[in-house]
């Protein structure tokens, strides 16, 4: 089964709910006993007594301070979990153009469809550039973050690169992708402006990018297609502040 960017999007992980060992009494007060909370269902709570036995009890035999707590720590624990509202001026996952590199390392590490290739020690040596790529494969593939910053040190450019290929399975390789890069945009950004044909290997030049699709976006236009380096070749998505205009791509 295909794995789409969207899925991960939409998806947050539930945490296990658990807390540290506090006194818990009976409603009438007249009896105490120690232990972690661990669940809750509509009319039960599951404890953990602190010599490690675990059982449930009807929540109205506890006592009035002990069930509020648990609504407390329950929409504690919900809130945190909560995923972030998107921003919505957001290109691609919740990057914006315009934000500056200490707000792009912050959402990096917060993303929840992203995740760093590599440690922040070797982060701190080779910037951002490579060092994040989408958690799921897109058509089979992982997708590298690249960027480019203004003067004035705010992002005004972000390339999602796939890794390269041999040239000779261009096709069988990156098609996919590209596919699923089409259906991923059209639904972040809307039916795109322009959408042609997967890219033939006989029309790209190295290094050139040859877009396939353009969409208008928040602050700029988003781009798909592919290029060729040397022997290999990659799909690329570029998301820039610069208002691109349709143009004829052949026949």
């Amino acid at each position: 089964m295909r794995h789409s960017l969207l899925t991960l999007m939409a998806l947050t992980m539930a945490a296990p709910l658990f807390a540290e060992s506090r006194q818990w009494k009976n409603a009438d007060g007249s009896q105490s006993f120690n232990g972690e909370y661990v669940s809750k269902t509509e009319q039960r709570v599951t404890i953990r007594r602190d010599d490690g036995k675990t059982f449930e009890i009807d929540i109205t035999r506890l006592s009035e301070l002990d069930r509020t707590w648990i609504a407390n720590y329950i929409a504690g624990e919900e809130a945190k979990n909560k995923p972030a509202e998107p921003d919505p001026n957001a290109v691609f996952d919740n990057l914006c153009f315009g934000d500056s590199k200490a707000a792009v390392t912050k959402k990096l590490k917060e993303s929840k469809m992203l995740e760093a290739g590599i440690g922040e020690v070797f982060q701190g040596r080779t910037g951002l550039n490579g060092t994040y790529r989408t958690r799921k494969k897109i058509g089979g593939l992982q997708c590298e973050l690249y960027f480019d910053w203004t003067g004035g040190g705010t992002l005004k450019e972000i390339s999602l690169q796939t890794q390269s290929v041999p040239k000779e399975v261009y096709v069988n390789r990156l098609k996919a992708t590209w596919e699923e890069l089409a259906e991923i945009l059209s639904t972040l950004h809307g039916k795109p402006v322009q959408a042609g044909d997967f890219p033939k290997i006989e029309d790209l030049d190295s290094d050139t990018f040859l877009p396939s699709h353009l969409w208008k976006v928040k602050g700029g236009s988003a781009l798909l297609g592919a290029t060729k380096q040397g022997a290999t070749c990659m799909v690329i998505v570029r998301f820039t502040t610069k208002k691109i205009e349709p143009v004829e791509l052949g026949p």
